[in-house]
């Protein structure tokens, strides 16, 4: 036991190595977030300051559990939307033959390649006409329609569920809806999970689309609300880090619990065949 030990050691100082480079910023983070603003231009922090209740005031007083719930309505509806379309147009994609199949594949592939900055303009208009600007719906919407969502199940779908189990349901009576909800979401669930990871984590994250369709402050996300953490004479930096640090309490907890899905699902669908 002591000699394989010794063997592994090396194995698991690289691991350490990595785990704290990955952790530390995250850890400063915190720390930086529990001092006066104007401190932290005076050096590294590595010790926690003293002002940490009294920047959990600042972000507190700014409805910032207000922004909490609006970014995790519009982050939980987008991400359960964004999966179960890419899921069923995956299905449809890896399993069916249609006529244009592979171009309209293709054209969706290459959406991908398009910035989004490009299609705000059309974008803002189109939600104009609906009457959804100053609302929560574009921010829902928006994302539903994945193309590396539907690019991910496609190829996920084609690996990992046979044929034979679609066949199996055809003859026992199943219709397709039926198949596809009791036969191919079980198989695939890992690739469920991994896509909803990180569409929830885009999702959170997104900066773009509400600074362009909101502009009630009632209706702000996460990352809109952390400019408003400001005074009329300075900026506080210290405040909007912490803030930065409880607005990415949600997706470390979803990470660690779907970690093992992640892992899997990433490791089975970059292997086809």
């Amino acid at each position: 036991m002591e000699i394989k030990l010794i063997k592994r050691l090396p194995v698991y100082l690289v691991v350490l190595i990595f785990s704290v480079a990955a952790l530390l910023p995250f850890y400063m983070m915190i720390i930086m977030g529990t001092y006066y603003s104007e401190e932290l231009y005076s050096g590294v922090k590595l010790l926690p300051g003293g002002y940490f209740l009294t920047n959990l005031h600042t972000v507190l007083k700014q409805n910032f559990f207000v922004f909490y719930k609006n970014s995790i309505i519009v982050s939980v509806c987008n991400t359960l939307g964004g999966v179960f379309i890419s899921a069923l147009t995956g299905y449809a994609f890896a399993k069916y033959q249609f006529k244009g199949k592979k171009p309209l594949f293709a054209f969706i592939v290459a959406t991908l390649a398009i910035p989004q900055q490009l299609g705000l303009i059309g974008f803002v208009v189109e939600m104009r006409a609906l009457g959804w600007i100053n609302t929560l719906l574009p921010l829902i919407f928006s994302g539903m329609a994945s193309a590396f969502g539907v690019f991910w199940m496609t190829q996920y779908i084609s690996s990992s569920v046979p044929n034979e189990i679609i066949e199996s349901g055809r003859i026992d009576g199943c219709n397709d809806f039926v198949i596809f909800f009791r036969l191919v979401l079980p198989i695939i669930r890992s690739a469920l999970i991994t896509i909803f990871l990180l569409l929830f984590l885009w999702s959170w994250n997104s900066y773009m689309t509400p600074l362009v369709t909101i502009s009630n402050e009632k209706y702000y996300t996460i990352p809109l609300s952390i400019a408003l953490i400001s005074s009329e004479y300075r900026t506080d930096y210290a405040a909007r880090i912490l803030s930065l640090a409880l607005s990415t309490i949600p997706i470390i907890g979803m990470f660690c619990i779907g970690s093992k899905h992640l892992i899997q699902g990433l490791i089975s669908g970059s292997v086809k065949g």
